[in-house]
């Protein structure tokens, strides 16, 4: 199976998840229409790789869509849009 992302609003991060099992998530605080990451963590030892760049890119695919920004203060989420350029117009200044 696949995995999932999707935005829990209630704990303010988005999630990866095989069914049941959490693999990782974003962690994010809302200002208004403006998405700020603080923090981003994956299950190392699940034996999957890629998944922080499936969960990131997820969230930053919702957030566009949804026409938000983001702030990147999490070092990889900051990271992967440095090596994804068209994700670039996403973010804000403080």
């Amino acid at each position: 199976m696949e995995p999932t992302v999707k935005d829990a609003p209630e704990a303010n991060r988005y999630e990866i998840r095989d069914g049941d099992q959490l693999l990782g998530h974003a962690d994010y605080e809302r200002r208004g229409d403006t998405v700020v990451f603080t923090h981003t963590e994956v299950d190392q030892d699940s034996g999957r790789k890629g998944l922080g760049s499936t969960l990131v890119k997820a969230a930053l695919d919702d957030v566009r869509a949804k026409g938000g920004s983001v702030v990147p203060q999490c070092s990889f989420v900051r990271g992967w849009i440095g090596k994804h350029e068209e994700y670039g117009d996403l973010v804000r200044s403080r």
